[in-house]
């Protein structure tokens, strides 16, 4: 208990560095800089009211990142008391493979391990959801897991994602901004032409914000990479396996909608650090899906659902319920048939699926 408590007093150190560093900043520009080092009044006004927007969007999106919890699986992905007790008294993978497979075939999931196995976590005893994974750090499964941040102190998932983006963002501006401002007097503090008492502070406000400029700027590049092909850090380290097999672009549904599935339908709060990203962190739709005939029950040939591995099958749930509206651009499927299959209802109804592009 005690070790516990030191390592979560610890994982706060990199965040305590960084709120000091930052409220240096603020006394530097401000105080050193604007008051007692400018002397011209219209300098002073523009200087200021740009570095406390930059400021304040700065403060406001590391906040969010820092506290907003992340998201975990919704029940629905909880094994059932029985299924657990099963669970735990079967020893033979196989057989708990059986249990899993039989829990999920509600489900939307459509990537399994690398061995073709349902993702389960044993520490926190659910299926995990596409895209899910647990973290070791917060002791929790998170949805669609980036990485654990440590200079945040919390882990980067579905939650969090748009912020951590707008913190990086709104960093580097905040950066570059000082830099940009704090050079020319940076470069008459050789010449000697500042006065004492913001020596200090001038010439290492330069220094601090160039040097964490070039470091976020690498950073956040990498994430806008990232965003850009509808990827976390992990899938792109360990691509995500569908029933056809790994594929890193499996959830790539292009770059305007992947932007659309981070960001949010209306492009007025973008820039804001409030939570708009679209979907639920449990169902994601992908492009795989019109290619996996696993996905698509088309009754008029009678065919039944092949499995995804040797005498594996694996739950399937037809398209629709899958999909949300970041694909009715491009491709749009409409039953033909009778009705749509229902879980609940216990009768086997029959669907024709087609195409229409």
């Amino acid at each position: 208990h005690v070790l516990k408590c030191c390592q979560k007093v610890l994982a706060w150190v990199p965040v305590a560095f960084i709120a000091l560093v930052v409220a240096w900043s603020y006394y530097a520009y401000v105080v050193e800089l604007c008051v007692f080092t400018i002397s011209s009044a219209a300098e002073k006004v523009v200087y200021l009211v740009v570095f406390h927007v930059s400021f304040f969007m700065f403060v406001w999106s590391y906040w969010k990142t820092i506290f907003t919890y992340p998201a975990s699986p919704s029940n629905e992905f909880c094994l059932s008391k029985a299924d657990k007790e099963q669970y735990e008294k079967e020893e033979r993978p196989e057989l708990q493979q059986e249990i899993l497979r039989r829990a999920a075939k509600d489900l939307p999931i459509y990537t399994t391990t690398a061995s073709r196995a349902i993702r389960y976590c044993d520490r926190c005893q659910l299926i995990k959801p596409d895209r899910c994974h647990h973290c070791s750090a917060c002791d929790v499964c998170v949805l669609k897991m980036d990485h654990h941040c440590p200079w945040v102190n919390n882990c980067v998932g579905f939650s969090n994602y748009k912020f951590f983006l707008l913190f990086l963002m709104y960093s580097l501006l905040y950066c570059l901004f000082v830099a940009a401002t704090v050079l020319q007097y940076f470069i008459k503090f050789w010449t000697n032409e500042l006065p004492g008492n913001a020596k200090f502070h001038v010439l290492f406000l330069f220094f601090v914000a160039a040097m964490f400029f070039i470091s976020i700027l690498s950073l956040f590049s990498y994430h806008c990479w990232l965003v850009g092909k509808n990827r976390s850090t992990i899938e792109t380290f360990r691509a995500p396996t569908f029933r056809n097999g790994p594929d890193k672009n499996g959830f790539s549904l292009g770059c305007s909608k992947n932007l659309r599935e981070v960001f949010g339908d209306e492009k007025k709060y973008w820039l804001l650090p409030i939570f708009t990203s679209l979907g639920d962190g449990c169902n994601f739709p992908t492009r795989l899906v019109i290619m996996d005939p696993e996905q698509l029950t088309v009754s008029s040939q009678n065919e039944p659902a092949k499995s995804s591995g040797a005498n594996q099958s694996f739950p399937a749930r037809p398209l629709s319920e899958s999909q949300n509206r970041l694909l009715a651009g491009d491709c749009q499927w409409v039953e033909t048939g009778p009705e749509e299959e229902r879980v609940n209802s216990g009768a086997k109804k029959h669907i024709i699926v087609s195409l229409e592009s």
